[in-house]
């Protein structure tokens, strides 16, 4: 398989750096790594302790936290590794749309990732609540219109399930349905569990 992309070899431009199997290799915002040889896989955990795999990667692959906003990031050798240090151009658009994507990608996959339903939505709200929230008087309201049944494909869910977790929700004052699909997230404290 050909990498996405090269980098020169040329000993002036890049040092390689060596690891170990299951080291952990640090990252820094201000540069990435590319994998030159051997296998990485990125992952994060939840509040409770479960690991979720965010990808594997292999020679050729770019991986560092500066392409992801989840906390923790971790980038843990699955063999010995041998990759370089490349310094993240911010400036262009490409890397910035390229990273959205990414980050995107990764929440959705954590947000997937708790063993409820109740948690998964409360999480998916929050996410949607930071991300296309505005503020009104009674919190954050997410206008994006999404069905019972969008929200159960996001979540890997029923739409009945969903459906239930919602009026569960209301009832207990965590949101509040407005008529065309519309919810609002009610407190701040709901908002901080949700994050």
């Amino acid at each position: 398989m050909t990498p996405l992309y090269q980098v020169s070899d040329s000993p002036a431009v890049v040092s390689k750096k060596y690891f170990s199997r299951r080291e952990l290799m640090p990252s820094q915002n201000s540069s990435v790594w590319q994998i030159q040889s051997g296998s990485v896989r990125t992952m994060t955990y939840l509040d409770d302790g479960t690991i979720v795999t965010l990808g594997i990667w292999g020679a050729g692959d770019i991986v560092g936290s500066a392409l992801s906003t989840i906390e923790p990031h971790i980038i843990e050798c699955l063999s010995a590794i041998e990759a370089v240090a490349l310094p993240l151009d911010r400036q262009n658009k490409m890397v910035e749309a390229l990273a959205a994507h990414v980050e995107q990608a990764e929440e959705l996959m954590v947000i997937r990732s708790y063993r409820t339903v109740d948690s998964m939505l409360l999480k998916l709200l929050g996410w949607l609540a930071k991300r296309f929230g505005r503020t009104v008087d009674n919190g954050q309201l997410i206008d994006l219109r999404l069905t019972n049944q969008d929200v159960a494909e996001i979540l890997c869910s029923t739409r009945v399930t969903v459906s239930r977790v919602l009026t569960q929700f209301e009832d207990q004052g965590i949101i509040q349905r407005l008529p065309l699909h519309r919810i609002v997230l009610c407190n701040q404290e709901t908002l901080r569990r949700a994050g």
